[in-house]
């Protein structure tokens, strides 16, 4: 029995659902890239934006939301841990945002790589 078969009620044709996880891959990546250059992120979650329609009844549209939480969710908290940094606590939470982020990062690609959805 093929463990990786997921059933998809989307209607999408298997080229089109082959489309929609090179996207999602391109956007965890893009997400990973952002602890180097920075900027992938912004690439990233525009790109969540643009084809979050195209994912929806996919298995692919959990991990879309799972992207989407992961960059607003860091935000907000890296920002706060940047204004909280002169009474030193900003750096636990910068610190606890970036071991946060890591994990969401590589349990999505985990799922991704199993082709399983994120439980968002």
């Amino acid at each position: 029995m093929n463990d990786n078969f997921v059933i998809d009620s989307s209607g999408k044709t298997p080229e089109q659902l082959a489309g929609l996880r090179q996207v999602t891959l391109v956007v965890y990546v893009l997400y990973a890239l952002s602890w180097v250059t920075g900027i992938t992120a912004i690439i990233a979650i525009v790109l969540n934006y643009i084809k979050r329609e195209d994912v929806q009844g996919t298995l692919y549209e959990s991990h879309f939301t799972w992207q989407i939480r992961t960059f607003w969710w860091s935000l907000a908290w890296s920002v706060l841990g940047f204004v909280t940094m002169f009474v030193l606590v900003g750096f636990a939470i910068l610190f606890a945002t970036a071991v946060w982020c890591i994990y969401r990062l590589v349990k999505g690609w985990l799922n991704w790589s199993e082709m399983k959805p994120m439980p968002v």
